[in-house]
């Protein structure tokens, strides 16, 4: 392949490696695939959510498109609280907020897809 041209990537689960999301309590970020990789437009990044866990709220710079691996726990959207499961897909455009919690004793995961490049989060104070 030409240099214009992205490399195909494969990744093995045990590669990745996951880390603690600062403002959340139980939550864990693993990043899949991203620009990092030579991906030219979007990243993957795996988050788990624990039994308990809890995101504040908050909105991002980009959109996100979200995949519901496992488990079951609430998401707020803007004002409004769905529960999703497994097989549940998502789209949260920029700016809107939003927020997760799992009350459940189980965890739960989900894939999520965003746009390459900066992303700036601002955490909301409780209202």
């Amino acid at each position: 392949m030409s240099d214009s041209h992205p490399n195909p990537v494969i990744k093995r689960g045990d590669e990745i490696d996951y880390e603690t999301v600062g403002a959340a309590d139980g939550m864990s970020k693993g990043v899949l695939i991203s620009d990092d990789d030579g991906a030219p437009n979007f990243a993957i990044r795996r988050f788990v959510l624990e039994p308990g866990a809890s995101v504040p709220k908050h909105t991002n710079e980009v959109e996100h498109e979200q995949h519901v691996l496992s488990g079951r726990y609430v998401v707020g959207i803007d004002g409004e609280e769905y529960e999703v499961e497994a097989g549940d897909s998502l789209f949260i455009p920029a700016g809107v907020v939003h927020w997760y919690r799992n009350d459940a004793d189980s965890e739960g995961s989900f894939l999520c897809a965003v746009p390459n490049g900066d992303d700036t989060i601002q955490v909301l104070d409780d209202e």
